[in-house]
């Protein structure tokens, strides 16, 4: 993520948060391109009628460099980078209110 002769490193971030629970699987989700797409996606089941049960809210957007260079900031000065993801649980797992694992 630094420049190098006049050039941008490609920068790209994606993030996910959602379950499988009651409503089935709810999830939100944020991506920003290089070129400065950002897309949202929701899925959400939560109070929604019968037709509009498998509807997904989608938006696309440009935003301009500025942003993206000051997005880059963030995630460079929270170093979340450097963190080591190995022991993070995958979609097979997960962890109810009291911190106790169960398999899906």
């Amino acid at each position: 993520m630094t420049e190098t002769d006049g050039q941008h490193d490609e920068f790209y971030v994606r993030y996910y948060v959602g379950h499988r629970g009651k409503f089935g699987h709810e999830f939100m989700e944020f991506e920003l391109c290089p070129n400065g797409k950002l897309r949202y996606a929701n899925n959400s089941n939560y109070k929604t009628s019968d037709d509009r049960q498998n509807d997904m809210i989608r938006k696309e957007v440009y935003v301009s460099p500025a942003v993206v260079d000051e997005v880059k900031r963030i995630v460079e000065d929270s170093e979340i980078t450097k963190e080591d993801d190995t022991n993070w649980p995958t979609a097979a797992t997960s962890t109810t209110e009291r911190g106790e694992k169960r398999s899906q």
